[in-house]
């Protein structure tokens, strides 16, 4: 791949050659590598890298290649891309809708206060990440090939450039961003806080906070913890963290409350799942004076005792009813722990379709044990747990396994717990109350998935601490707009009271992106075609319509017509570690 820019042809006596090559009429630059004397044959063999190609009408420029970053790390480039590099045709609907968001939430003056002339190239990576759906460096200059941009005149940043934006990136510009969106939040009123965490696996670099921790998926790579906080009340992320895969989500619970309580917020309510239920971290949110909803983590004897307890009581009473998730429940008032000084809320819950998978689900677990069980008669084997959990095993005086027993007992008695779960609260209420809190927390989970799935955010590749910090700011602001997409088009579908296909966030990005405008033979960016009745109701989700269509064009068109997003000719020093290596991502 040769780039679309034009730099010197370096200058190093006796290294550098000019190679023509008849069958493509063109002429390549080499650079040698090394030269081997051999003594037998009397000649000298020499090993080259091609970096570049000759430009057609200048003797001392070259258009560079990979390889000619890798050998000169430390070249001068344009900071700009030509305009002249720029699509026939510019897709402007998720231009649209992005630049209308940004300005609702001040974004773009708050990205200012800490990035300032780079805040436009800041959006423009986070606009990437929600249309491409990828993070990798190799696909934005494609991007920005075809779309508007938020930077200063629509320029085309260099590669090289972009790369040294997000090393440059400092902790102060994120922390300050996050303190200053945090201060914009509504501080007086009660909100449902949903606290969820992951992992993203890291495949190169040398990153501090990379460790073998506790990985989700794919076990067994390096991983970087991340933690997001999200208001349901206003279904708004608030603050993001990242620490060292090694640390467990439990761990950092106590920093995050610190972290929550800086920022102002006083009346909260969080909403966790089972990965944080422990008594410590009841204790803690209690000394602190917040209340909790929180999934009970499936301890075997305590969620036993509490659904024996009400089991067969109401699983059919119809003002046990939760409809909306096909659910009943009840509520008792019990501690939770022998030592706890104060009572708990107690919601049971029982969900026949969840009872039927649940129980295929054990059984299935419970048939595949048996047959490697069956398997293993007669061998030296260790017993798990889990297995000594069902089942009673029998040796021989020399320690072969002779046979086994299920415990049909124990066995009745997990099957009779399917489709029950249970939700503790510190503050009373329902049983129907606590669970539609508790699946308000889905808004946070859909986050995890959209920015993995559709943010491109499952792996880092990238090789600094600054560049691996700085992806995931770009993601947190990504992950801040494409929720607020969410939001807007889940809105307008209960609105109209019925589900259209193309209301989803991947399905509504893909039809705004089919709204475009061509660039004609006087030179000039019109609108190809009008805009659709489909493109119109998702429009609609964002208050806007065909008329801001038009009038985004013209605005786009007049700048693009007037040369002022052409390339500044300005250079300078790159000091890239990693070039243009296809491996990198943009974050």
């Amino acid at each position: 791949m040769y780039y679309d820019f034009e730099v010197d042809i370096p200058y190093d006596k006796g290294k550098v050659y000019k190679v023509f090559r008849k069958a493509r009429n063109a002429t390549y630059i080499e650079f040698e590598l090394a030269s081997t004397y051999l003594k037998d044959k009397h000649y000298t063999v020499t090993k080259r890298a091609q970096i570049g190609k000759l430009c057609s009408n200048k003797e001392d420029k070259m258009n560079p290649n990979e390889n000619y970053f890798k050998l000169f790390p430390d070249a001068i480039v344009p900071d700009f891309r030509e305009g002249t590099y720029r699509s026939c045709c510019l897709k402007i609907g998720t231009y649209m809708v992005i630049k209308k968001i940004v300005e609702w939430y001040g974004l773009d003056r708050l990205l200012k206060e800490v990035l300032d002339d780079r805040t436009g190239l800041f959006l423009d990576l986070a606009t990437f990440l929600i249309v491409t759906e990828d993070n990798a460096a190799q696909y934005y200059p494609d991007f920005a090939f075809s779309h508007p941009l938020f930077s200063s005149n629509m320029r085309i940043y260099s590669d090289s450039t972009i790369s040294r934006f997000l090393k440059e990136i400092t902790i102060e510009q994120r922390m300050k961003f996050l303190n200053d969106w945090n201060s914009k939040m509504y501080h007086r009123q009660r909100i449902y806080v949903s606290y969820d965490s992951s992992n993203i696996n890291c495949q190169a670099g040398d990153i501090n906070l990379v460790e073998h921790g506790h990985a989700k998926l794919d076990v067994g790579l390096p991983v970087i913890n991340k933690a997001i906080a999200f208001d349901k009340t206003n279904s708004v992320p608030l603050f993001y963290e990242e620490y060292p895969g090694s640390i467990i989500d439990i761990s950092q619970f106590e920093h995050m409350i610190s972290k929550v309580i800086a920022y102002g917020y006083k009346h909260i309510t969080f909403i966790l799942d089972r990965g944080y239920f422990s008594k410590d971290n009841i204790n803690y949110l209690e000394n602190k004076g917040y209340e909790f909803i929180i999934m009970v983590k499936g301890m075997k004897e305590l969620v036993s005792n509490i659904v024996e307890s009400k089991r067969g009581s109401f699983e059919t009473v119809q003002s046990c009813s939760i409809r909306s998730y096909k659910a009943y429940g009840t509520t008792i008032v019990s501690r939770l722990f022998s030592d706890d000084k104060q009572d708990r809320y107690l919601h049971i819950f029982y969900n026949s379709l969840r009872q039927a998978k649940e129980r295929e689900k054990f059984e299935t677990r419970l048939e595949a044990m048996e047959k490697n069980i069956k398997e293993n008669i007669g061998n030296f084997v260790t017993i798990g747990s889990g297995y000594q959990d069902y089942f009673d095993f029998f040796f021989s005086k020399d320690g072969r396994l002779q046979m086994y027993k299920k415990k049909d007992e124990v066995v009745e008695k997990q099957l009779n717990l399917c489709g029950y779960f249970v939700i503790a609260t510190s503050a009373k209420m329902t049983a129907k109350e606590a669970l539609i809190l508790y699946k308000g927390r889905d808004c946070s989970e859909k986050l995890y998935s959209g920015e993995k799935t559709f943010l491109g955010g499952r792996s880092l590749r990238v090789y600094s601490n600054s560049s691996a910090s700085s992806k995931m700011f770009i993601e947190f602001v990504a992950l801040i707009i494409r929720n607020r997409i969410y939001s807007l088009l889940k809105q307008e579908m209960l609105k109209h009271e019925k589900k259209s296909n193309y209301m989803t966030v991947p399905k509504a990005l893909k039809e705004l992106e089919k709204i475009e405008m061509v660039r004609r033979t006087d030179g000039i960016y019109r609108l190809d075609h009008a805009v659709t009745a489909t493109q119109k109701a998702i429009l609609g989700a964002f208050g806007m319509s065909d008329k801001d269509v038009r009038e985004t064009a013209d605005s786009i068109s007049k700048l693009l017509r007037s040369g002022d997003s052409l390339i500044d000719t300005t250079t300078e020093d790159g000091d890239d570690d990693y070039g243009t290596d296809e491996d990198d991502s943009l974050c």
